[in-house]
């Protein structure tokens, strides 16, 4: 381990990374407004109380609460 810290978009080499195509660019402009857009929705919706928290289990695989299997 070194105590440099990552520099983010260079190559091994140390060269600069390439120019982005306008394309690029706009996918890049594109993706960040979408989720501007979905953290503004989310921000707007009630606050879950009561809920299970933690990770969603559905996606993670994680059927278990303070120790006890969960299945439904």
């Amino acid at each position: 381990m070194t105590d440099q810290p990552s520099k983010a978009g260079a190559t091994p080499g140390g060269e600069s990374p390439k120019a982005l195509t306008p394309a690029a660019s706009r996918a890049l402009a594109e993706a960040e407004a979408r989720r501007k857009e979905y953290r503004d929705k989310e921000a707007t919706l009630p606050k879950e109380v009561g809920g299970r928290g933690g990770k969603e289990p559905g996606r993670y695989g994680d059927w278990e609460v303070k120790g006890l299997a969960t299945d439904f």
